[in-house]
């Protein structure tokens, strides 16, 4: 049976310690968010993943949702772990108070969904959805479908959904034939059909809340043509509560390799009733409000997942007698040494943990700067912030999904054969890992927003977001000795990093193959160096820790630094081979005709 335990040792060493939790709870709006409030928080969601949402994964995974007359019925115990989910406010953390949230900082929220997906990613995907719906409808609703909606998304009452794709498309989303004719009473006629709706059809709650893109019936070509409806499974009435069923059923739901309690649905929309949500064929500026909290929150799932199996890995190595250490015996009492004396096991288990450990301290320091954007009461400051967030989102969802992916592979390979046998859990992980890598944006699709978008908009303003305080950092701490080790390669991959920047930038003006040609190596190159930036902070916080002489146990911060050694050692000079598949171009690529692959 597989194991989880919340790592909030980590958690706060990287809130508290490396990050400095006081720039988000200072920020206007968030008073009554103190650390201490904060930390209670979290030691309460940690229950909650560990004794409610946990045990229900593996049942999850083995029952799956079944399909019968357009009714979906999650698996064994899952209504019941959502409810009190939903009962604890959690579908609510970081909501606006003014519709019953709890107002939390985004990066709580940011934390909560680490320790969800380790638990229970296919459940997590139900309230996950919600929060997308939440958002669009907050930024882009009028204050009438805010009234309407929101206050049911927050307490969990409702839940919502992202429907994009249809059978024809998936990520040109300028193909769509989803029409939507209004009916004179200020409400539309939605007409058409979704594919791969995550919790498009469940039994977990009273309704099910769509946003819908769609075309009117004047709408220009492609994708200045799209517009966002919000269209209710049940028609709300007066009331509030839910009323008589609107024209959209389930066709049928996806039978899966992964996340298997989570119902992916084709949704069958036929003259169902729908509003408008913001403005009529900016439909698409609202809907990725939905998409890169949702990116964000995949690349959550790709951490979450990492840190499960991880764990798993561990205990599995330390219990696990099998030969003896190549150096002699290790446990001479015992008939073979644990497997976690074996030099390729703690390779394959340092590479789980520097990553875990790194990508944690990466996506909470943008999950901070999530909240600067929002809430910082000076402008330019919340402009910078909203820069960095929204460079950092591909990066994230395309490096942490990958990890995840491979480090529940790594898990596998811990067990040896007993990791490919359901009852120990760790190929669930493989499997559910698998499809992050793919939705909200397949991650070559992440590396093409990368270098076709994020690094070229206002003339690189974005990159200098990062660049600054890399290069800030490097320069100061190059002057102190105990960081040299760590500084040094740092700066080499840095180099790398802005040479290769650079070249894309110049090829890429003239050929768009070339700038794509690079593209997924270069936002590896990226992910690498922004994690190497974030491990050399992290050491240096632990050596003052083991400095100052304090009671807290020095192990711990021991265990950062040599992990961060391997990861400077092992991992970030994976930057020179990519930066040599960056240098080889498109030519390579693209010169072999489709006719003879």
């Amino acid at each position: 049976m597989p194991i989880y335990k919340a790592p909030l040792d980590n958690v706060r060493f990287v809130l508290k310690d490396v990050l400095d939790l006081s720039q988000v709870t200072s920020l206007p709006g968030y008073e009554e968010a103190t650390p201490d409030l904060i930390d209670s928080i979290l030691e309460e969601g940690a229950k909650l993943c560990e004794e409610v949402l946990f045990p229900t994964n593996q049942v999850g995974d083995k029952e799956g949702c079944t399909y019968e007359n357009g009714v979906v019925r999650t698996p064994k115990g899952f209504k019941e772990a959502y409810k009190t989910f939903a009962d604890g406010g959690w579908c609510g953390l970081s909501s606006d108070p003014e519709y019953g949230g709890m107002g939390m900082p985004l990066l709580v929220n940011t934390v909560m969904q680490e320790m969800i997906c380790s638990a229970n990613m296919a459940l997590g995907m139900y309230p996950g959805l919600s929060q997308g719906a939440y958002e669009a409808l907050h930024f882009y609703g009028t204050d009438e479908q805010k009234a309407t909606y929101l206050p049911k998304l927050i307490t969990g009452e409702w839940s919502g959904t992202m429907c994009l794709t249809e059978s024809h498309c998936g990520t040109d989303l300028g193909l769509i034939k989803t029409k939507a004719v209004p009916n004179g009473d200020g409400s539309f006629a939605i007409t058409g059909n979704k594919i791969f709706i995550s919790a498009g059809e469940h039994d977990l709650t009273d309704n099910i809340i769509h946003l819908v893109l769609a075309k009117l019936p004047d709408a220009p070509e492609g994708v200045k043509g799209i517009s966002l409806f919000v269209v209710p499974k049940f028609l709300p009435k007066d009331d509030g509560t839910s009323g008589a069923r609107n024209g959209v059923v389930c066709g049928s739901i996806e039978h899966k390799m992964g996340i298997k309690g989570s119902a992916t649905a084709v949704l069958n929309f036929d003259d169902a009733k729908g509003w408008l949500v913001g403005e009529p064929h900016k439909g698409l500026r609202a809907m990725f409000t939905m998409m890169n909290a949702a990116r964000l929150g995949v690349a959550m799932q790709g951490l979450g997942i990492a840190e499960v199996a991880w764990q798993n890995g561990l205990a599995y190595a330390k219990d696990r007698l099998q030969m003896r250490a190549l150096d002699g015996a290790k446990a001479p009492e015992k008939a073979a040494d644990p497997i976690i004396v074996h030099p390729d096991v703690r390779r394959m288990l340092l590479t789980c943990k520097a990553f875990t450990e790194g990508s944690r301290a990466l996506a909470y320091w943008v999950g901070l700067h999530h909240d600067i954007s929002v809430k910082h009461p000076d402008p330019a400051v919340r402009q910078e912030a909203d820069d960095l967030v929204a460079l950092m989102t591909p990066i994230l969802k395309a490096y942490q999904t990958d990890m995840g992916f491979d480090v529940a592979n790594l898990a596998i390979q811990i067990y040896g054969g007993h990791g490919y046998i359901w009852e120990h859990g760790v190929e669930q992980y493989a499997r559910d890992a698998r499809i992050a890598m793919i939705y909200e944006g397949t991650n070559g699709i992440q590396a093409l927003d990368l270098v076709g978008r994020k690094m070229a908009q206002s003339f690189g303003r974005l990159l200098r977001q990062f660049f600054q305080p890399v290069s800030d950092f490097i320069a100061v701490e190059s002057e102190n000795p105990q960081m040299v080790e760590f500084i040094m390669p740092l700066a080499k991959a840095f180099t790398k990093l802005q040479q290769a920047a650079a070249l894309i930038a110049q090829k890429g003006m003239k050929d768009p193959n070339e700038a794509g040609a690079a593209s997924s190596d270069f936002l590896r190159m990226f992910a690498l160096v922004a994690m190497g930036y974030m491990w050399a902070r992290m050491v240096k916080v632990a050596q003052e820790k083991i400095a100052s002489g304090g009671t807290e146990p020095v192990e711990f911060y021991e265990s950062k630094i040599k992990t961060a050694r391997f990861f400077f050692t092992r991992m970030l000079p994976d930057v020179d081979a990519r930066f040599k598949g960056v240098m080889a171009g498109a030519e390579t690529l693209m010169s072999l005709d489709a006719a003879n692959f």
